[in-house]
């Protein structure tokens, strides 16, 4: 039986809504000669500012780009040129080549973004996207400006599965990509502290997430998380040389936040640490404004590369109130 309604494809279309309200667009993009076929969808702005910073926002595992960032926009699209990719096997984002590598990820969005002429930037990773933004800011140090990793475990080794909420690799994967309604609200369930009674959620709802956001590509995007622990040891984690921010939910079931401290002491001074009370994996959802609270001020900070003077007058207004609410806090 044919669907005739479905309330994912509703909310796909809202979230394009959005992001055509906040002027940005979606290009597809044939990254070339020796990337194969490989194509990246990503939404750029329609007529960039001069006077405004460049900033890249990486999505994690689960959905694609609409539906992890469009709750971002009212917050950063003030302030940014907003740069947002789908990462391959997500939206429409695709490669016939077998690299699977966060490392391979992060060289074809600098190549998407090279195409289109943004040639300073900074960004900020969530979860698997942190992992792609920290790789990419080490192999394009003179492109990345500063870099945001929210609650991805960067400096997890090969043996820290034992730490994972999951201690078996294969089942983590079937709860990352999920394949049913049960599977899903595990993962919801993970990534949410204290949050919504996922039992509860229907079960056609699930069903409906799921044959929309999740029925293509599901081994390619398995092979996504299988290579995220293989062979990975500290040791051969580049430490970046960029001014770097860690957000992490202090009750994170998918990478524990003990793996953001790790972080913090591999990369050294030139880092920042906040964890976000009573939050959990998705601490972005559950805490929105503290996280950008959070975010901005370290992106308009004295010690970035990007100047405070080219903030526009919204972010300044928001900046203000921001340090308001901290001081009467």
């Amino acid at each position: 039986m044919t669907r005739c309604f479905s309330l994912t494809e509703s909310r796909n279309w809202c979230y394009r809504s959005t992001f055509a309200k906040h002027g940005l667009r979606p290009v597809l993009t044939n990254l070339g000669n020796g990337f194969g076929s490989t194509v990246i969808h990503l939404y750029l702005p329609k007529s960039p500012e001069p006077s405004k910073p460049n900033l890249l926002l990486i999505h994690g595992l689960g959905a694609n780009a609409l539906w992890q960032f469009a709750d971002a926009l009212p917050h950063l699209s003030p302030c940014f040129n907003l740069y947002i990719p789908d990462l391959l096997f997500f939206g429409y984002s695709y490669t016939n080549l077998p690299d699977r590598s966060d490392s391979f990820q992060a060289r074809c969005i600098a190549r998407a973004l090279k195409a289109h002429s943004v040639a300073r930037f900074s960004l900020v990773g969530l979860s698997y996207g942190g992992f792609v933004g920290y790789r990419l800011a080490a192999l394009f140090p003179e492109e990345v400006e500063k870099v945001v990793v929210c609650c991805a475990g960067v400096c997890m080794e090969q043996e820290d599965l034992k730490v994972f909420s999951v201690t078996d690799l294969e089942e983590a994967v079937r709860i990352l990509v999920p394949e049913t309604p049960d599977r899903l609200r595990e993962l919801v369930g993970y990534t949410m502290h204290k949050g919504i009674p996922v039992r509860l959620i229907p079960s056609c709802l699930l069903k409906d997430f799921i044959d929309a956001m999740c029925a293509e590509f599901v081994e390619e995007k398995r092979d996504l998380v299988r290579d995220i622990p293989k062979n990975r040891k500290i040791t051969d984690i580049p430490r970046i040389t960029q001014p770097l921010l860690i957000i992490w939910g202090e009750h994170d079931q998918i990478f524990p936040v003990e793996l953001a401290y790790r972080l913090k002491e591999h990369v050294g001074e030139n880092s920042q640490l906040e964890i976000i009370k009573d939050t959990g994996h998705a601490c972005n959802v559950q805490k929105p404004k503290e996280f950008y609270a959070i975010l901005k001020s370290f992106l308009f900070s004295s010690q970035s590369a990007i100047s405070p003077v080219n903030e526009s007058n919204d972010c300044k207004g928001e900046k203000e109130k921001e340090t308001e609410m901290t001081m009467q806090n």
